[in-house]
């Protein structure tokens, strides 16, 4: 059923060339040459340094590119094969990366008055990267837009049209920007002290890419305004999944993760209240699996990782992971990280961050 994913082994040894190959430790091209799948994931090795590794499905770290300081989600863009480590906020850096590597990375700086929220992602066609800010004098999120084809410098800005963007990403057609605006209010002279619990508007905004306008906003309900929207992901249909953290008490059972298209009204996954429980009142990350049809999600917090059937809303297993980190699409499901450093069947002697990005196909590749 996944066959796309020997493609990407196959795809990412052809664009990266015998030398990459030669360049890699005997142990990092052993585990890329009998790989099924190639992903991205920031880490903290042994020594408390931060990178950003190459890694197969099965945990295998193939590479690793140093860091700045500590990064938080990846981005990959299938028609230029470069990937992006923003920093974790209130993170100023995000650093452009060839996985491949063919070039050398490039670390781009926030704007006066901004940083980074950790996320961000490419245009479809790879030119214009997007990435999640915060205007933090002003209290409202920003979408920075920087060119690709220019050493990634800065074009401007969009409104996210709400307080704390978190994770965003973008249509199939390129056309549009999605956002989950978390609602909450951050500034870099608290670290990352949240500031408005008790008046939180979380949201989730569809944005015109080419001129930044406001498509749609949708609120969460009165009830559950301290439901953080936090992360996204689309589906084969273009349906948007998001997954949220509560700020709430901690013995609510509040809902978690949700979907939407656009010209809809949010709606809630309904979850077993003991799959609520397990998740405990926090989603660290959101991944859908297109081909199988499945939504996965983890929790840090509940040391667990569910998957749910994209189309019943289902729940179909819960696996236990302590300190479960990233989740993202494999073969069999979801591969999933821990900040402990297991990577599915692997440990290694690192820390893995939130996130992990799978690098797909090349075009032409």
């Amino acid at each position: 059923m996944w066959n796309s994913a020997a493609i990407d082994r196959r795809s990412f040894i052809k664009a990266a060339g015998l030398s990459f190959l030669a360049g890699l430790a005997p142990r990092g091209a052993m585990a890329l040459q009998r790989a099924d799948a190639v992903y991205a994931s920031g880490l903290r090795t042994a020594r408390g340094e931060f990178a950003v590794a190459t890694v197969t499905e099965r945990g295998e770290i193939v590479d690793q590119v140093a860091l700045p300081a500590r990064a938080h989600g990846m981005a990959h863009s299938m028609a230029t094969g470069k990937a992006v480590a923003f920093a974790r906020r209130p993170g100023t850096y995000a650093m452009i990366f060839d996985p491949r590597g063919r070039d050398e990375p490039i670390v781009i700086t926030s704007a006066e008055g901004r940083h980074f929220y950790g996320h961000g992602a490419f245009s479809p066609d790879g030119r214009i990267l997007y990435a999640s800010e915060n205007d933090f004098e002003g209290d409202r999120g920003m979408i920075g837009l920087y060119d690709a084809t220019n050493r990634f410098a800065r074009l401007g800005e969009f409104e996210t049209y709400g307080v704390g963007p978190h994770d965003m990403t973008v249509s199939d057609d390129g056309r549009m920007l999605i956002v989950a605006n978390g609602g909450i209010e951050t500034h870099p002279d608290f670290g990352r002290t949240k500031l408005n619990l008790a008046s939180m508007q979380p949201s989730l905004t569809l944005i015109d890419a080419k001129t930044g306008a406001l498509l749609e906003k949708h609120t969460l309900p009165a009830q559950w305004a301290q439901v953080s929207t936090r992360h996204v992901d689309i589906d084969a249909t273009g349906r948007i999944w998001f997954a949220c953290q509560y700020e709430g008490h901690r013995n609510d059972l509040p809902p978690l993760v949700g979907h939407f298209a656009k010209g809809e009204d949010l709606a809630f996954v309904e979850l077993p209240q003991e799959t609520t429980r397990r998740l405990a009142n926090y989603v660290g990350a959101i991944a859908v699996n297109r081909e199988a049809g499945l939504v996965g999600v983890s929790s840090p917090k509940g040391g667990v990782a569910v998957t749910i059937d994209a189309k019943s809303g289902k729940v179909l297993s819960e696996k236990t992971v302590a300190d479960a980190a990233g989740i993202a699409a494999s073969r069999d499901g979801f591969t999933v990280s821990s900040y402990d450093g297991d990577f599915l069947a692997t440990h290694s002697d690192v820390a893995w961050d939130q996130h992990i990005a799978r690098i797909a196909p090349l075009r032409g590749a």
